[in-house]
């Protein structure tokens, strides 16, 4: 990376929760990705490898642990280019945190309701980065992620529903939708998203899939403070893509509310929905990527 897109990318990213790196992977790079997840999905049991859509077993709306199903996978989330960004994001110090990838099939796509990463895994500090990596060419009308820009800043809202860590933020505490920016891009973009950044994503009521590889990493220095069946189970799969350990614990100041449901649950959609309980019931063998 040349230091002005350097400079250009942290200085969005600081001020708006989100930086764009359009066309970082190209079209090849896509092509491969996107022939992985037909691969992955070609068995006789779907719901072995991905989650579905309700009232459809034949349509799946994420795959569990993507880098762990195929190499194309795990080779996207250490792409020297992408760990370039996530360096000047974060810092030198990188560990893979885990991964995920998101369907939305046309005119079907789950709705993804507001929230922050970081409700569902508290760290030491914040240094923590998703990036989201466009596999189709992505506007509003095929389910473009939508971000209140900002909101990064104004620390962590509460995911609370009745008590109870639901993993959205509703009622009075949501945010207004006319706020929200639709992050369009085209495919082979990557869109950085920090862990306090409230975002959200609609169904696709489109013609077109828009489907999503997240690959979230966190700086060597930045610890988990809650190891709840969903959150500590990611890091027996924790390690090191760039520069070294860290033995020390990097703490930031504030007040951080931990993700205590009232039962287990399978993903980020189930959670949302209040569907299920645990993953008996949602054809999870583990609890494996549950967000």
């Amino acid at each position: 990376m040349s230091a002005p897109d350097t400079a250009a990318l942290v200085k969005e990213y600081r001020e708006n929760g989100f930086a764009v790196a359009e066309r970082l992977f190209d079209q090849d790079e896509v092509a491969e990705l996107n022939t992985a997840i037909t691969e992955v999905l070609a068995v006789p049991d779907i719901g072995s490898v991905a989650e579905v859509e309700p009232g459809d077993n034949s349509m799946a709306r994420r795959i569990w642990a993507p880098t762990k199903q195929h190499a194309a996978f795990e080779r996207a989330a250490a792409h020297p280019g992408l760990l370039d960004h996530v360096e000047a994001l974060i810092g030198p110090d990188i560990l893979f945190h885990y991964s995920k990838l998101h369907l939305k099939a046309p005119q079907v796509g789950s709705v993804v309701e507001w929230h922050q990463d970081f409700a569902y895994y508290p760290h030491t500090n914040t240094d923590l980065v998703t990036a989201l990596l466009y596999l189709d060419d992505t506007t509003t009308e095929n389910s473009a992620l939508q971000a209140i820009p900002g909101s990064h800043l104004r620390g962590l809202a509460d995911h609370y529903v009745d008590g109870f860590f639901r993993g959205k933020v509703v009622g009075a505490d949501a945010p207004d939708p006319s706020h929200a920016v639709a992050i369009e891009a085209p495919a082979g973009s990557v869109v950085f998203i920090h862990p306090l950044l409230l975002h959200y994503s609609s169904p696709n009521r489109s013609d077109r899939f828009r489907r999503a590889f997240l690959p979230a990493y966190r700086a060597a220095d930045a610890y988990p403070i809650h190891f709840g069946a969903h959150a500590g189970h990611n890091e027996a799969g924790v390690r090191l893509l760039r520069g070294s350990v860290s033995d020390t614990a990097r703490v930031e100041g504030g007040t951080w509310r931990l993700p205590l449901a009232e039962r287990p649950f399978g993903s980020l959609f189930q959670l949302q929905e209040g569907a299920g309980d645990g993953p008996a019931a949602t054809g999870y063998a583990t609890l494996e990527d549950a967000k």
